[in-house]
This record gives structure tokens, C-alpha cells and sequence, in this order.
């Protein structure tokens, strides 16, 4: 296996025993599984938790999932039994197009058919099968993961108790599948390409280069591109490129540019409504209770587009990340992130019930501006207004007027009896970010005093807003 060395020794594999039928009516003759568990399986095979890895991940949740991963952790394995497999399509052990042909010493190369995240979940679903799990207690994931997760929703409902679909939209947009198309594009321009038939020793590395590099401009942020690097010069060109130039050449060496192309299609492909009705419709049909994670410095998957999925689902709340990091603080803000996850779980084991459709943006924007008390002085509130992103990103939010004077309060006593919108809240001060604090690493020093405010779960839950009873 030409990417083994990038996972771990511990991953495991399924081989499934016939063939696997595609949405797109093309059939795998063979398709193997890599996987990883954690934890043990109850009896009932009712203890298991699902995670589900973003674009160029693998199954080691346990080495970019850390604090999230383990005992007493938010998935927690004293008590659940944790399953994290490759995606299809990949290349980390799981049937792809880096994978051999069955009965051909050749790989599939582009001749792999495309998949879907529909494919993905399916196939989830017949490892878990072959595992004993027969119900899920949560699915979770970020990104690509997310989007998985809302699929289990929608394809499995009976099997799965909750979900948390972190930065995440119910159907890839007009913005995310033209930056998918401008990486692609990226990718054929290397005369290396040769329409996918390169050879496995001669990649087309400064295609994918540049493809990653595309990808981590929207995976960060302005604010944190402009922390980290500022104008900085490093002989005689910017640091960012040297950053750019760094994840671009380390990603190369650890993934299958065909792969890369057939996962970014996927995502392209995904819509939660394809085939099943009216978007909105749909979305009101996944009654699985879920916590919908928001990031406030989002630019790939904007926060409005978490906001429409709890506005739709019934069961939904949503919950905010704040972070200047932008859409990889899934990856980077993970204390805050099981915290929110944590809490979320507690309430699910305590029967928090149905929650009723929220009110529409404007009128609950309009009621918390009206409502709102004085700001709270805690140091997990500033924690949590320093962290959060400046208005400019959110200039396009219904009910926006003008900046207010303060924070609204934020009870304490989650859940509450009543709606708490945290949505005035990310109107703040140009000052809030002080030009004093640099960030001199991904996870910055600002954001790790956030982290270490927000790992109680009174400040955490602060963050969560609940949908209007």
C-alpha cells in the first residue's frame, strides 16, 4: 500500500464480501474498509460512536481528535465505542482510485467511478454492520465529515440517537464548488497529469501543490493569515507563501491527486435533498436530535449556512466556535470543541426532547437587541469576544443594523427556559483582536487561553443557542 507509512499500523480492514453498487449505478466488484476502533462494544451493540474524517484525513481520530478522543473525554471510550473509518474513494486503506484493480496488477487511476458522500455513508453503514453495531449514540464530524453525518441523518435515522455536524452545510454551494473546481483545475494544468494516468513514482506534484495551497487560503482566515504573518518577509518573499508552499509540498507527499479529485467531486455532489423533495422540506424531515457547530470566521462554509440547518431541523441547536482561524478550528480549537460536544451529550443523556422551530432571524435578532442587559464581566465572556471574529463577516445577517452597545447576557443556567441568540453578538469592536498578540503558531497563544476558559462546561454552554420553544 503506497500510503500506508501515513497511517497508523493499528488501522484495521474489512474486505466486503460481494460487491458494492454506487449512486451513480457503477459497481465496486471489491471494496475493503480501513478502519479503526476504540473502546469496546456493548452486548447490545448500542454503545457506538461514529467519526467521520474531513478531505484528506484518515481513520486516526485518536491523532488529530485528541481531546476529544479517550477516557472521560467527551467520546468518551470507558463508556462508548468509538469507529472511525477512511472514507471510499481515499487513499489511507480504503477502496480508491491509489487502490489496485481486483485481478489487475494496475491501479484505478481516473477510471475509478464517482462516488458519492451518499456512497460514503452506505458503506459506513455495511462496516458497522459487519462490526455488531446496531445502533449509533452519536455521529460526528467536521467539514466533509459533517457532511457525512448529516447523511446518516437522512439515510439512517432508525440507527443513529444524535449528530454533530460541525461546519458543515446540508448541500455543497455555488461559492465551495467553484474553489473545488479551481483546485481541480490546478491539479490538470500539471503537464505531470496526463488525464490521471500518471505514474504512481511521477505524480503531478505542482498541480497538487498548488491545489493545497488554494484549499488552506479557505481553510484558514483574513484574521488569522493576518496574526500569524502580517507582511512579514522571509529573505525575499512573504512568510504566508513560504506556509502555503509548506502544506502544499507535505501534502504531496502524503495523498493521490487522483483521490483529491474524485473526494472534491463527491463533495460537489452533495445536497441532502437530491431525490428526496425540497431542500427545506427535507431538512424539516431529519428529526434526529443534533447540534449544528458553527464557526464565526468561516469563509468556506459560512455560518449562515449552519444557521439554515438549525432553523429547518426540528431537533436542532446551534452552537458557536469561535475562533480567528477560520474553517479549520474544527481541527485547531478541539478543547472548546469537546466541551460544546460534552455538553450537548449530557443534555441528549438527560432527555432534553424535541425542540420546537426557532423564530426567524429577524425577529429574534430584533428581540435580543431590545432585550439585552448590560455585558458580563466573566473572563470566559472576554475570552469569548476576544476570540470572535470582527463584523465585517457577517455583514450579509438579516437584522443587522448597527453594532450593539454591549453583549447580551448569556445565562448561565443552560438550557434555560428562554431563546438566548448569540447572533447580535458577532458585531464587535475593531479592537477586539489587540495588534499586540501575535500568533506565532496554528494554535495560538489567544486561542489556547480560550481554550483553557471555555473547558468547564458553564462557559462552554454559554456558546450554545437553543432553538425558541
Amino acid at each position: 500500500m503506497r500510503y500506508a507509512a501515513h497511517h497508523s499500523p493499528d488501522t484495521l480492514c474489512l474486505s466486503l464480501p460481494g460487491p458494492f453498487e454506487l449512486e451513480c449505478g457503477a459497481c465496486l466488484p471489491s471494496v475493503d474498509i480501513a478502519y479503526r476502533t476504540w473502546g469496546r462494544l456493548a452486548p447490545g451493540g448500542d454503545n457506538a460512536v461514529l467519526i467521520c474524517h474531513a478531505l484528506t484525513g484518515s481513520a486516526d481520530a485518536d491523532r488529530w481528535w485528541e481531546a476529544l478522543l479517550g477516557p472521560g473525554r467527551a467520546l468518551d471510550t470507558d463508556h462508548d465505542f468509538v469507529v472511525c473509518s477512511n472514507v471510499l474513494g481515499s487513499c489511507y486503506g480504503t477502496t480508491g482510485p491509489a487502490s489496485k484493480r481486483p485481478g489487475s496488477r494496475r491501479y484505478w487511476g481516473p477510471d475509478f467511478p464517482p462516488v458519492t458522500v451518499r456512497d460514503m455513508v452506505r458503506l459506513q453503514a455495511l462496516l458497522l454492520d459487519a462490526l455488531g453495531v446496531r445502533r449509533l449514540r452519536l455521529a460526528v464530524g467536521g467539514s466533509l465529515g459533517g457532511m457525512q453525518v448529516l447523511e446518516w441523518a437522512a439515510s439512517f435515522p432508525d440507527r443513529v440517537d444524535a449528530i454533530v455536524p460541525i461546519a458543515a452545510p446540508g448541500r455543497h454551494s455555488a461559492w465551495a464548488i467553484g474553489l473545488s473546481e479551481a483546485q481541480r483545475a490546478a491539479i490538470e494544468a500539471d503537464p505531470l497529469w496526463d488525464a490521471g494516468r500518471y505514474r504512481p513514482t511521477i505524480p503531478p506534484a505542482a498541480g497538487l501543490a498548488a491545489a493545497r495551497m488554494v484549499a488552506m487560503c479557505t481553510y484558514r482566515s483574513w484574521e488569522s493569515f493576518g496574526l500569524r504573518f502580517g507582511r512579514a518577509l522571509r529573505g525575499d518573499h512573504f512568510a504566508v507563501a513560504d506556509y502555503l508552499r509548506h502544506h502544499g509540498d507535505t501534502l504531496v507527499d502524503r495523498f493521490d491527486a487522483n483521490c483529491y479529485v474524485t473526494l472534491t467531486r463527491a463533495m460537489d455532489s452533495h445536497d441532502l435533498a437530491r431525490g428526496r423533495g425540497e431542500f427545506r422540506d427535507v431538512l424539516r424531515g431529519l428529526r434526529t436530535p443534533a447540534l449544528v457547530v458553527a464557526i464565526d470566521s468561516d469563509a468556506l462554509y459560512p455560518p449562515e449556512e449552519q444557521w439554515e440547518l438549525a432553523e429547518q431541523m426540528p431537533n436542532a441547536r446551534l452552537a458557536w466556535l469561535h475562533s480567528p482561524h477560520g474553517h479549520d478550528a474544527f481541527l485547531l480549537e478541539t478543547s472548546s470543541l469537546a466541551a460544546l460536544v460534552s455538553g450537548f451529550r449530557r443534555d441528549a443523556l438527560a432527555g432534553f426532547g424535541p425542540v420546537k422551530s426557532r423564530e426567524s432571524r429577524e425577529v429574534e435578532s430584533r428581540k435580543s437587541r431590545v432585550e439585552s442587559p448590560p455585558t458580563p464581566t466573566s473572563e470566559a465572556d472576554d475570552c469569548l469576544k476576544t476570540s470572535r471574529s470582527p463584523s465585517r463577516h457577517r455583514k450579509a445577517w438579516p437584522g443587522k443594523q448597527q453594532k450593539p452597545e454591549a453583549l447580551p447576557h448569556l445565562d448561565p443556567a443552560y438550557p434555560s427556559k428562554d431563546e438566548v441568540s448569540l447572533e447580535p453578538c458577532l458585531s464587535t469592536l475593531d479592537s477586539e483582536l489587540p495588534n499586540s498578540r501575535a500568533l506565532s503558531t496554528p494554535n495560538s497563544q489567544l486561542s489556547t487561553s480560550c481554550n483553557s476558559e471555555l473547558s468547564t462546561g458553564r462557559e462552554v454552554e454559554r456558546g450554545v443557542v437553543r432553538c425558541a420553544s
